[in-house]
């Protein structure tokens, strides 16, 4: 009798703790949430949580034009593929922004936390940028590191653009 009330408990404390697991794991997966759209860095944001909420749409509107610039069904073809999988493994960290002199081009600075999915993996931290430029009053993305942009779409490096003095780490 008493083994059995043991086993009882020992099982009711494990489905408690898987209870409790499992609002954790909803509560966070459920921060996403999109910023203001009126700075490089909101903009950087919303395209990278439109993004891992599948919203394609949203996130295909906010890439500036320029000439290699995907339509929206060639847009969704790497996400559709295989870069849905890799946004969802990659943590993402937006560390500023830096301006250019004029106002019209801007770079956000990003630390990519990538792997960290095994007890022994810490994983590693990845700095880059995000280019954006001011296009009709509003920011747009003009260049992303992978996994949220294909190589294909890379614009053509370009002077019009004045790249803004770089951020110390």
């Amino acid at each position: 009798m008493r083994r059995d009330r043991f086993l009882i408990g020992i099982l009711a404390g494990i489905v408690v703790l898987a209870a409790l697991s499992l609002a954790v794991y909803l509560a966070r997966r459920g921060g996403l949430s999109y910023g203001p759209e009126n700075t490089p860095e909101g903009v950087v944001q919303n395209y990278i949580v439109a993004l891992q909420r599948g919203d394609y749409e949203r996130a295909h509107a906010y890439l500036t034009d320029f000439e290699n610039k995907p339509d929206l069904p060639r847009f969704l073809q790497p996400f559709n593929n295989y870069q849905d999988r890799d946004i969802s493994l990659t943590g993402v960290e937006i560390r500023g922004a830096s301006m250019a002199a004029d106002g019209q081009s801007a770079l956000v600075y990003l630390s990519l936390l990538r792997g960290g999915n095994s007890p022994f993996d810490q994983g590693y931290r990845e700095n880059n940028t995000a280019e954006l430029v001011l296009e009709g009053g509003e920011w747009k993305i003009r260049n992303m590191p992978y996994p949220f942009w294909s190589y294909e779409w890379s614009p053509p490096p370009s002077e019009a653009i004045k790249q803004p003095p770089a951020m110390e780490p």
